[in-house]
């Protein structure tokens, strides 16, 4: 590792300049939510701050904001584990479904409690998929059940027992209170209490989910923003095949 990959800052126009750009709200009007918006960025440990645009709103006041940070972060003293999921093309994985198991891989999908949103969901599961990334319902070795939005905990469950899955697949929006935290939660602990936790591969996605996040919650995987429909498909498979899934129901 060389210099410029050990110590590193932000930069807007030239490298190392430490210019960051940021927006926020002041719950007041100008001029003196102007003062305090210079006092939050100096706060944060910038300095040099610069109000590029500001725009009061009924007593609430919109800011863009340039502020330099003027110290190197060490990257050597960063430690972390990266978990890099594999991207094969649909043809590839379509060839291991068909020489190492002998049936479907069966799958429910859809999202939580009051989560509507199902842009990332529908991505990773329509056999559309995503910036020409085939969809989990392209492929022939899996049976997908998606519920759709706004599924209740309890009605969840039910179709779990009912279906009998190897794969439960939610997706959550990034909420207000983190609620999409305590979804997610509440229905690896619901899993557990109804003894279905180690008959699936339980996963969750989302525009913030990271795998150490999910891990947390209690799920085997988790994928975030800019993930491939074939990156969750090779997943499923491999990890369905490894922990041998496809026999826990029988």
């Amino acid at each position: 590792m060389d210099e410029k990959e050990k110590f590193v800052k932000p930069y807007g126009d030239t490298q190392d300049d430490g210019i960051i750009q940021m927006s926020f709200t002041i719950p007041l009007s100008l001029p003196l939510s102007r003062e305090v918006a210079k006092r939050v960025v100096r706060e944060m440990g910038l300095v040099d701050e610069n109000i590029v645009y500001e725009k009061d709103i009924y007593g609430f006041t919109f800011f863009i904001v340039y502020g330099k940070f003027n110290k190197y972060i060490d990257t050597s003293k960063i430690k972390m584990k990266v978990e890099e999921i594999k991207k094969l093309d649909y043809f590839e994985i379509e060839k291991i479904m068909e020489e190492k198991l002998d049936r479907k891989i069966k799958i429910i999908a859809c999202t939580l409690g009051t989560d509507a949103h199902t842009v990332g969901l529908d991505a990773i599961i329509n056999a559309k998929g995503y910036n020409g990334d085939n969809g989990l319902e392209r492929y022939k070795g899996f049976e997908i059940l998606n519920l759709g939005s706004q599924v209740p905990h309890e009605f969840l469950i039910q179709k779990i027992k009912e279906f009998k899955p190897n794969v439960v697949l939610i997706s959550q929006t990034v909420t207000q209170k983190n609620i999409h935290l305590k979804n997610l939660t509440l229905l690896s602990e619901l899993l557990e209490a109804e003894n279905l936790r180690d008959k699936i591969l339980l996963i969750c996605g989302g525009y913030k989910i990271t795998p150490e996040l999910a891990h947390e919650l209690g799920y085997d995987m988790g994928f975030g923003a800019n993930t491939y429909p074939s990156q969750v498909a090779y997943y499923i498979v491999n990890e369905v095949i490894k922990r041998n899934l496809l026999n826990k129901w029988s």
